[in-house]
């Protein structure tokens, strides 16, 4: 079904009611959920029949740039990078994309955290509002509530017999007896946040809608470097521009607004109560006994729930939650709660991606740190040094290539060195397979923002 659309991933968020699973250097929309695939892949192949476009454009934040490279070739697609310096919601974000691109551009926006199983019913669905949006119009996307959901930003239509209907109002979360008559209305639909225009439509409604946007941003697009597959909005002229998303700086401001219904399953996956509708009980991991509503997301070992109902167990190799379901909403207090007390779980995962590969946090005690690293083939870490920590590298797998001063040499499994501190050194894998070591860490302070970078090749 290839059409003049270009497709557009809104792929910022931090996802943090789906903590320990998601965090702030994990969001759920790279987190592999659904059978083993990630929200972002899954988005990423809903769409790609969808444009004659090459290459799928994905907004995010700089700092996920290899996150989102990754998922994309998981997904068997290309994309374009607009990498944001700094997080301002969804307004700038979608206004940088619309000023990259030709004006006539017919452009869907989306966000990458949304399941939806039915691609080929999606797909329909959105092309039945090309017409719409060709004329001037935002065309938004409604789903038919299923249930009188609290959590859901509602679209108010008017009561026609057409496909594209007319919007009345967007309507923010109601209280439980609002959303019991939303239900049976048959006007109100859950707001899916993916809508369809044209670019110009959007440069010229931020224009009078958003006028302090509008020329922050495209200062920032001026401004822009690129480099392959990635567009750097200018740091300093996008700071500047004020955080709002677009429903509150154009949509509820426009006057030209439609919506058509999606009759198919969508979930937000918003939060642990969602995630566990989707529950196909075949994790090998999760044991139920004698427990009624309950769901478990585990990791690696068992997890074990007897006589328990209407009960959350989420197991990750550093953090375990446990939640009633009439709380979880609130998980997304305790991750504030725990990182204003400096505890380092509540944003970043044991378990970390880089680049050139990942490491994994064995084990830490006052003075050390032991982790395992795995090196991709053909990958380096960046020419560093460490002003606070020596290190101890024994390889497991496969052949490193060192750096260390002005020694350069190969270590073999089994072989090991040290890397004093001050120590100007890198790590590689010059070989065909994934090259594998335990570091040992010591010194007084060994957080990640003690590496001052000297080369790297991804520019970090």
């Amino acid at each position: 079904m290839s059409i003049h659309i270009k497709p557009v991933i809104l792929c910022g968020g931090s996802g943090t009611r789906l903590w320990p699973l998601s965090r702030q250097s994990l969001p759920k929309q790279f987190v592999p959920m659904i059978d083993g695939k990630s929200l972002l892949e899954l988005t990423l192949r809903r769409v790609k029949d969808l444009t004659i476009h090459q290459s799928i454009q994905v907004l995010a934040n700089i700092d996920h740039r290899f996150l989102v490279e990754d998922h994309a070739k998981f997904a068997g697609v290309e994309v374009e990078m607009v990498l944001e310096p700094t997080p301002r919601n969804t307004a700038p974000a979608i206004l940088a994309s619309a000023l990259l691109a030709d004006a006539d551009d017919l452009m869907l926006f989306m966000p990458a955290d949304h399941y939806i199983p039915d691609e080929d019913l999606f797909l329909k669905t959105v092309v039945a509002g090309t017409e719409s949006a060709k004329s001037g119009s935002i065309v938004t996307f409604g789903i038919k509530p299923t249930s009188p959901h609290t959590g859901y930003g509602y679209i108010e239509v008017e009561n026609q017999n057409k496909v594209v209907k007319d919007v009345l109002k967007f309507i923010e979360k109601p209280n439980i007896k609002t959303a019991e008559e939303f239900l049976v209305s048959g006007q109100h639909f859950w707001n899916a946040g993916i809508f369809l225009t044209k670019a110009s439509t959007i440069i010229e409604a931020m224009k009078v809608f958003a006028q302090d946007i509008f020329e922050s941003v495209s200062r920032s697009v001026e401004l822009a470097s690129q480099s392959d597959n990635k567009v750097h909005l200018d740091r300093e002229t996008f700071q500047n521009s004020r955080s709002e998303s677009i429903d509150y700086a154009l949509l509820e401001k426009f006057d030209s607004i439609q919506m058509v219904p999606f009759q198919g399953v969508w979930s937000d996956v918003g939060g642990w109560n969602a995630l566990a509708e989707f529950d196909t009980g075949k994790s090998k991991n999760a044991h139920y006994y004698e427990s009624r509503n309950t769901f478990i997301q585990p990791d690696k070992r068992p997890v074990i729930a007897l006589g328990l109902e209407d009960i959350i167990i989420a197991d990750t190799s550093d953090a375990v939650l446990v939640v009633s379901k009439s709380h979880s909403e609130r998980v997304k207090e305790v991750v504030a709660d725990l990182t204003s007390k400096g505890i380092s779980v509540a944003t970043d995962h044991r378990h970390a991606i880089r680049p050139w590969g990942c490491y994994d946090s064995i084990e830490e005690g006052k003075g050390y740190k032991v982790k395992n690293i795995s090196v991709n083939p053909g990958q380096s870490l960046s020419l560093q040094r460490h002003q606070h920590r020596s290190e101890h590298w024994v390889v497991i797998e496969g052949v490193a290539e060192v750096v260390c001063g002005k020694k350069e040499f190969a270590l073999h499994a089994n072989e090991s060195t040290y890397i004093p501190r001050g120590t100007i050194h890198r790590l590689s894998n010059k070989g065909k397979t994934i090259l594998k070591i335990i570091e040992i860490q010591t010194g007084e302070y060994l957080e990640e923002d003690d590496i001052e970078r000297f080369e790297d090749k991804y520019n970090r």
